[in-house]
């Protein structure tokens, strides 16, 4: 029987990539996004399904989930994938963006989690696949309340994976490092009062440096064969790091002061 993956997220980018990846694998595709009327390639594709889903929506989820199983008969696999980052320094945040991103980013993933996991236990079966970022175990400037989402998936997905170890449930964490899709556009907002002149010419200094590690990498289509790579090699790993560029290995084995200098180099120069 055909496998089928359920994606959130799907409409541009990461998410893309990864339901028209696992369609040339013979895996049936469920790709949600918030606006599926202006879904146009997707839907001409075969075994890929569209649906409605916004992750700070529980119904949505609820029926997005319901419409998959409906669709497809299973659920095999279910890709935590919609997100996006909030850009600027902290102060300059408002409480309403502050929360959005976490709604997004952390309730709007466990969000899906819930929901899927009393058909996940009753299947004795499935995988979760939560996507972080390498922004979820090191930090740069200017993204602290990204980074402050991206954490709470990492300590989420680690505890969640001892929870559902017994049922037969994995969980596992996708690391992208820089990717060239439209997070660096689209999906980047930048905080609201971000004209604060203290803050100018650091934003002015760093910030490009940021985006330029976007626009120079892979795309989305290296994160999606990760992706793809933690639904189907049957291991029990839990973190797969995409494109890190050896990041996490000096985060690790440099002292912290030593590390926390490089960075400040790096991206003010």
């Amino acid at each position: 029987m055909e496998k089928v993956v359920f994606i959130t997220g799907a409409s541009s980018g990461i998410g893309r990539e990864t339901a028209k990846l696992f369609q040339t694998k013979n895996w049936r595709v469920a790709a949600t996004m918030r606006s599926p009327d202006a879904e146009t390639e997707l839907k001409r594709i075969a075994d890929i399904e569209v649906f409605r889903l916004d992750v700070t929506d529980a119904g949505s989820i609820r029926s997005a989930i319901s419409a998959t199983l409906d669709k497809f008969g299973r659920i095999d696999v279910v890709v935590n994938n919609a997100g996006y980052g909030l850009v600027g320094p902290f102060e300059a945040a408002k409480d309403e963006e502050i929360r959005q991103q976490f709604e997004t980013n952390v309730f709007g993933l466990m969000n899906v989690c819930r929901e899927i996991l009393p058909y996940f236990r009753s299947e004795r079966r499935g995988t979760i696949i939560n996507i972080a970022s390498v922004g979820g175990r090191m930090t740069f400037p200017l993204f602290s309340i990204y980074h402050a989402t991206k954490w709470a998936v990492e300590g989420f997905s680690e505890s969640l994976q001892y929870e559902l170890d017994s049922f037969g449930i994995r969980v596992k964490v996708v690391e992208p490092g820089p990717i060239k899709t439209d997070f660096y556009s689209r999906s980047l907002q930048r905080v609201a009062k971000d004209d604060i002149e203290e803050y100018r010419y650091f934003t002015a200094r760093v910030l490009p440096n940021l985006k330029r590690a976007g626009e120079t990498a892979p795309d989305g289509r290296i994160v999606a064969g990760k992706i793809f790579e933690a639904a189907s090699d049957g291991r029990k790993r839990l973190r797969y790091p995409v494109n890190t560029k050896g990041l996490l290995l000096l985060r690790r084995i440099l002292p912290e002061s030593m590390y926390l200098r490089l960075v400040k180099i790096a991206l003010s120069r």
